[in-house]
């Protein structure tokens, strides 16, 4: 897609940085292990909550306690702005006003609604488990019924969503290529550390390969 779904979408700071791609859009989304929901309180008040999330297919679901002021709030109907940021570098000028990231970035509006039906939680609870690590949900137990009703999970369709993506080396002005400055990318990566063992776990449990070989999702 050349253009935004929405007005608001529309990227207007450096639009040749603007992607409105649904499959680039959702590489992102399925990259990203946190994202950050932006809303309007019941009295008026800005707030911002970081919460897990997972894609499936065009829809984005949002995890949280049923206790939750925030979910209370999106279950009311309340407009929301989700927001998803993945650093893949950090760019090195000459000069300090040109310094600036490689990133990936995503925001998505809508009007979340609430998942009340219990197999569709239930592919939710799976497919979060999986967003974080791929193939946990074969092995880890599912949720008992009581522990449905204590979680929320609200979904937004993707149909306002939009990607900005900065990559490539500063442009520094002509005159700075002369300066005795070091110039260029320094590549940033989530790289796991040695898995921590439970000690409470029982002998004999061997850990999983998608613990030891962990890599952040969507990555290869």
């Amino acid at each position: 897609m050349s253009e935004a779904p929405s007005e608001r979408t529309r990227v207007r700071r450096l639009p040749e940085r603007g992607v409105y791609d649904p499959a680039t859009v959702a590489s992102i989304l399925d990259e990203a292990l946190i994202c950050h929901v932006a809303y309007t309180d019941a009295d008026g008040r800005p707030r911002v909550i970081p919460t897990i999330h997972a894609r499936i297919s065009e829809t984005l679901y949002l995890h949280g306690s049923r206790a939750s002021q925030t979910q209370r709030s999106m279950r009311d109907g309340t407009e929301v702005a989700v927001a998803i940021t993945l650093i893949d570098g950090i760019r090195f000028a000459r000069s300090m006003f040109e310094h600036s990231m490689n990133y990936r970035s995503v925001v998505v509006y809508g009007t979340p609604e609430e998942v009340t039906d219990a197999d569709e939680l239930r592919t939710v609870f799976r497919a979060i488990t999986d967003h974080v690590a791929e193939g946990r949900s074969a092995d880890a137990r599912m949720p008992t019924d009581d522990e449905l009703r204590q979680t929320s999970f609200v979904k937004i369709t993707l149909d306002e969503a939009s990607a900005k993506v900065s990559v490539g080396q500063a442009i520094d002005i002509d005159s700075d290529h002369q300066l005795d400055v070091w110039a260029g990318i320094l590549p940033l990566a989530t790289v796991p550390g040695e898995p921590i063992v439970d000690p409470l776990l029982r002998e004999g449990i061997a850990t999983p390969s998608y613990v030891t070989d962990w890599k952040r999702p969507g990555r290869a």
